[in-house]
Order: structure tokens, then C-alpha cells, then sequence
């Protein structure tokens, strides 16, 4: 367990890369249709968080990503159950309660290692 921070933080930054790179594309998963849907300005805030993860999991700092990232998802999953941020998260990024509750399991794990895993 010499690193676990830093490994985590790659792997959800390769995730959420791909997760963007792929909300780019028509697909039944991720995308304006799909179970996931996002949007455009989604897919870039994805694939921002992606390239920051992949870059805090080889040269920076694996535990800052993972609270950063733990407390957006905490933020954003209990903002798209309050009614008017709900509305607001819908029109411009196109979260929906799928993505509300993926949002809110992502913000707990990533705040679990965080907290949970040695820092060494």
C-alpha cells in the first residue's frame, strides 16, 4: 500500500477522461440520450477532472485530488436533491437523479480513501 492515494487518483482520472471523452459521442451510456446524460459543458468539466487526476496520481499529490473530488461529489449530490439547485444543476449540466446519486457514491469512496488510507 505504498501509494494508494496516488493510484486512486489515476484510475478516477483515467475514468472520468474517459467518461468525458465519451459524453462527446452518441452511445447509450453517457451522453444527451443516454442513462448518464450530460452535456457538453459536462463532457469538459469531466475530462478537466480526468487530466487533473491523471496528473495527481503520477507527478502531484494523489490525496488533495481525492478530497477535492470527494467533496464536489458530496456537494453536488445533495445540491440535486434541493429543488431549485436541482433545476439549476438540469438546465446547465444536464444532471439528472441518475447522475445525482453516481455523484453522491463517487464524492463517499473518494472521501473514504481520502480519509481511510494512509497518506504515506
Amino acid at each position: 500500500m505504498a501509494n494508494v492515494q496516488k493510484t486512486f487518483a489515476l484510475i478516477l482520472g483515467i475514468v472520468l477522461l474517459l467518461v468525458g471523452i465519451l459524453g462527446f459521442f452518441p452511445n447509450g451510456i453517457v451522453s444527451e440520450t443516454g442513462y448518464f446524460t450530460v452535456n457538453m459543458y459536462q463532457s469538459i468539466l469531466h475530462v478537466i477532472a480526468g487530466l487533473c487526476g491523471i496528473y495527481a496520481g503520477t507527478k502531484g499529490e494523489g490525496q488533495g485530488y481525492n478530497a477535492i473530488i470527494g467533496w464536489i461529489g458530496i456537494a453536488l449530490g445533495i445540491l440535486g436533491f434541493i429543488p431549485v439547485a436541482k433545476d439549476l444543476l438540469l438546465q446547465y449540466l444536464n444532471i439528472q437523479t441518475s447522475i445525482t446519486v453516481l455523484h453522491l457514491v463517487i464524492g463517499v469512496v473518494c472521501l473514504g480513501v481520502y480519509y481511510g488510507v494512509s497518506k504515506n
